[in-house]
């Protein structure tokens, strides 16, 4: 019989954390979103952990949830004010094993709780499924100047439960 894999398990983001995530951001982004960014678009993109001080400050500024596998930091998410999901970055190695979902799952229950009615995100095209299944409905189209490179993602809304606020 096989053993069930762990849940993945959820923290604050530690200041110490910002190498290792900065890594996982990268990791994403080099190996997850080839079929729909090209090579010069997820350089551009990945560019932004190139300054750890900027990125970590990002993070910090947020309220940024780091999920672990085994105590081992395998994802990330931060929530900006109380309705945007700003970042949401999963380490390839660790995909379809409930990480976002988790990460997700509590963002969604912390904005609630924060008096958000709603949820927005600007997903990437490698994100969307994943935010559609949750729920998340496609607002608008945008383009974003990183650099030289133009990409695309999608304002995606969220209505939250009524009850999630109590």
């Amino acid at each position: 019989m096989g053993q069930a894999l762990p849940k993945p398990a959820l923290r604050p983001m530690l200041p110490t954390d910002v190498p290792v995530l900065a890594a996982i951001f990268v990791a994403s982004i080099e190996e997850l979103t080839g079929d729909d960014y090209s090579e010069a678009q997820q350089i551009a993109w990945a560019s932004a952990a190139d300054d750890e001080d900027k990125f970590g400050a990002r993070l910090a500024g947020q309220l940024t949830l780091v999920a672990t596998l085994q105590r081992s930091p395998v994802g990330f998410a931060s929530l900006k004010g109380t309705d945007h999901i700003d970042m949401l970055y999963v380490h390839p190695g660790a995909v379809d094993h409930g990480v976002a979902t988790a990460l997700c799952d509590a963002l969604e229950k912390l904005a609630g709780a924060r008096g958000a009615a709603a949820l927005t995100v600007e997903a990437s095209d490698t994100a969307e499924r994943f935010f559609a299944r949750r729920g998340y409905v496609a607002m608008q189209r945008n383009s974003v100047t990183i650099g030289d490179e133009w990409l695309a993602n999608t304002t995606m809304k969220k209505t939250l439960a009524a009850g999630s606020a109590a």
